[in-house]
Order: C-alpha cells, then sequence, then structure tokens
C-alpha cells in the first residue's frame, strides 16, 4: 500500500481521557479529529497511525477499521468477516489472534464470536491458498479486533498490536500501580510539558511514588520522549501492508527528537522526584528508571537514558521539602478500594494537606483519589476537579492552588 494514501483510523483509550486524545492526535497531524465513545477517530495517511503508535502517551490501541456489517447471528458475522481480502493483509505463514468485545447486541458469547471470526478468515485461506495462517495468542503478526455494538460489527487491524500503556520500561510493579497512560494523562492535565527552554527552578515531586510510573511518565514527558520507543513489538511490523522503511525513518526523528542524552544532564532540566516510605517500592522504582533505554538507540549506549532526570529516595511524607519556589506536587495515594480501609487513611489524606498548606506555597497540588469522603480531610479547596477513571473506579484530580499572602497560607477558590 502506497504511504500517501488516505486511512481511517481510531484511538481508543480509557473513559475520560478522548478530550486528551484528541487535542494529542491533533498534534501528530491526524486530521478529521473526531471524539467518540472511549476513543478518537481520525484519517490520515500511514505515517500519521505510525506516529501515533510511536508518541501517543494517552492511547490504548490505534485500530484500522476494514469493514462495518450487519451481525445479528453468527451466520452474518461469519459472511461479513469473509468478505474482507484477508490476503491484502497477511499470509498464510502469519499468525493471527482475534480479540472481540460486544455490547447490545443478539450475540453475546464474544468466546464464541471470536472462533467464528477466526474461523471465517482461515476458511477463506483454505479456499484461495489451499493451507491458513495459524493462530497465535501472544504477540500475533495480525491482531484483528472486532467490536460488536447494537448488531454492528466493525473489524479492525490492531496497529499496536498490544496496549500502548506498556512502554517496556515497567517490569516490576508495586500495588496498585498507575497505568502509564493514565500517569501521563494525570501529568498533562496538571501542565507538564516538554519545552528545551523549561526552567531549571521548576519541579515535579510525587512524595508516594510506588514503582515510579508518575515521575517516570514526567520524565518521558519533559525529555520529549517518544514513548514507543521503548517497544520492541507492534501490530503493525507483520501486517502484509506494513512500510518498513517509513517506521525506521519515524523512530530515527524520534530519537533526534529526545532532549535528554545518556550521559549529559542538562543544566536548565526540571527536578522530578519521588519519594516513598518503602525502601522496596524506591528499589522497584529504580529497577524500572533503568530499563528506559532503546534497543539501537543511536544517541548513546548502555542503560538508563533517564539516569540523572529523575530521582527516586526514601523518604516519609512528613519530611518531603519543596526543592525549588514551584513546581508540581502529585500524587496517587491509596483511596480504600483495594489498599485499606477508608478510616485508617484519613490521617494520611490530612497529613497530605498539611503538607501542601506547610511546605509547598507557590506550587499547584494534584491529588488523584477515587474516594470523595476521603477528599473531604484534605481539609483544603480544589480549584479544579477533572474525572479519569481507574480500571473502573471513578476518580478526581483534585487541583490546589496555594499561595503566600501576608503571614498566611491560603488556597485559591473558584
Amino acid at each position: 500500500m502506497a504511504s500517501t494514501q488516505k486511512f481511517d483510523f481510531f484511538a481508543t483509550t480509557a473513559k475520560g481521557m478522548e478530550d486528551l486524545l484528541l487535542e494529542e492526535l491533533k498534534g501528530l497531524g491526524a486530521q478529521s479529529v473526531l471524539k467518540g465513545k472511549a476513543g478518537v477517530s481520525f484519517q490520515g495517511p500511514l505515517e500519521t497511525g505510525y506516529r501515533a503508535c510511536l508518541w501517543s502517551r494517552i492511547a490504548n490501541r490505534i485500530l484500522l477499521p476494514l469493514k462495518t456489517f450487519p451481525a445479528s447471528d453468527p451466520d452474518r458475522l461469519y459472511g461479513g468477516v469473509r468478505s474482507i481480502h484477508w490476503t491484502d493483509h497477511l499470509s498464510e505463514k502469519n499468525t493471527l489472534a482475534v480479540d472481540f468485545s460486544v455490547s447490545h447486541s443478539q450475540i453475546t458469547h464474544s468466546h464464541y464470536a471470536a472462533l467464528k471470526v477466526k474461523d471465517a478468515i482461515v476458511d477463506q485461506f483454505r479456499s484461495v491458498k489451499g493451507s491458513r495462517p495459524s493462530v497465535s495468542p501472544r504477540r500475533p503478526d495480525v491482531q484483528v479486533n472486532v467490536y460488536l455494538h447494537n448488531d454492528e460489527a466493525t473489524v479492525s487491524l490492531d496497529l499496536s498490536g498490544e496496549s500502548l500503556h506498556r512502554r517496556g520500561y515497567r517490569q516490576e510493579l508495586s500495588p496498585a500501580p498507575l497505568k502509564e497512560n493514565l500517569a501521563a494523562a494525570l501529568l498533562m492535565t496538571a501542565g507538564w510539558t516538554s519545552r528545551e527552554d523549561q526552567s531549571s527552578d521548576l519541579a515535579l515531586l510525587d512524595p508516594m511514588c510506588g514503582s515510579g510510573t508518575l515521575a517516570i511518565e514526567a520524565a518521558l514527558i519533559a525529555g520529549n520522549i517518544a514513548p514507543g520507543l521503548g517497544r520492541d513489538y507492534f501490530g503493525f511490523l507483520g501486517w502484509a501492508g506494513h512500510d518498513a522503511g517509513l517506521w525506521s525513518k519515524l523512530k530515527e526523528e524520534a530519537q533526534e527528537k529526545i532532549l535528554f542524552k545518556p550521559g549529559l544532564v542538562r543544566k536548565r532540566s526540571p527536578k522530578i522526584i519521588g519519594y516513598d516510605q518503602d525502601f522496596r517500592a524506591i528499589r522497584v522504582a529504580l529497577s524500572n528508571l533503568e530499563r528506559v533505554n532503546f534497543p539501537g538507540l543511536r544517541v548513546g549506549a548502555g542503560g538508563g537514558l533517564l539516569r540523572g532526570h529523575v530521582h527516586f529516595e526514601k523518604r516519609d511524607l512528613s519530611e518531603c521539602e519543596a526543592p525549588s519556589e514551584k513546581g508540581i506536587f502529585i500524587v496517587n495515594p491509596p483511596y480504600g478500594e483495594r489498599l485499606g480501609d477508608v478510616e485508617a487513611l484519613k490521617p494520611l489524606y490530612k497529613q497530605l494537606g498539611d503538607t501542601l498548606k506547610q511546605k509547598f506555597q507557590g506550587w499547584e497540588g494534584y491529588i488523584f483519589t477515587g474516594n470523595p469522603d476521603l477528599a473531604k480531610t484534605i481539609g483544603l479547596k480544589a480549584s479544579r476537579r477533572s474525572v479519569f477513571f481507574n480500571g473502573s473506579i471513578e476518580c478526581r484530580l483534585l487541583k490546589y492552588e496555594l499561595y503566600e499572602s501576608s503571614r498566611e497560607i491560603r488556597v485559591l477558590k473558584v
């Protein structure tokens, strides 16, 4: 397929992150960008789809829709899938997998429906080629995505292959970690950006960093590092329409745009700090940080692309101090759904509010929580509340603006 051909794409994301994804895709050159439910549709040449896979910090998957058709029963589903020219997308020597999701339709059994889709594809190959591709549930050459809604099926190729939140650096986890793209969404909502002239007196501090996801994602943003550079698998790599030359060019361009070079810490790099009272969490965070290194990266060698750009340290919340006059204080404390009793967590939330009031004047504070009752114990008035979903849990990113006036610390109210 010619790289100048225009395609329709659909980028999926978690509920509540659609607006961020829409603006991100516009910045990547996407055309006809339109927000939908849990995702954004857009158009462009194949290069645009590749850029989204490489650069999107917000998307889960980048889909290339092939066909939409009525599918009120298994036979119609089978027929619609078989009508697609699958030899344009893979060969009998390739592996494939089918991901099927369904809502508000007469077909309700997603596993059975996925088998019907697989049968339609391999039956076409047997008829045309005399042999068939094999099924591989893990990292197949071609990942087929089918979404059935109101008895209408949309069949797509999953260009991402597996969720884009998997950057490749996080091998060890702390309890209840944030997904990488949710962490990036929180940071972008907080106004954390990538600027070559970003002042060194601006800092970002996570006082309960766990496995370090917020701090590492902050460094990827500040360093203008494409999150997809750390991945060794995409769904388009085994696709018959893949343009290997184009993909290599885009990766080289991304490497050139990195502001952080191995062994060279910019004098005006922002301070990015993660504290945690648990030494095991700090060990995991440091291990994850060292994994941010991209195979074949031409700008340097060795582990730890972010070495020197992120500081992790065992430190109790009571010992946290502002490292600069201004910055972003951002934290994802436990909120009782999975980690502990709500009553037991109230002193922690009060301590977070007290810490902001007493030690972070001039900063912006952000607390991410899925428990409104706990949020009330912070003792500050939020100037903004942004809704996100951490899995199925509806959460709020609460913003607190504090400044010093006379001898009092007051919270800006809107």
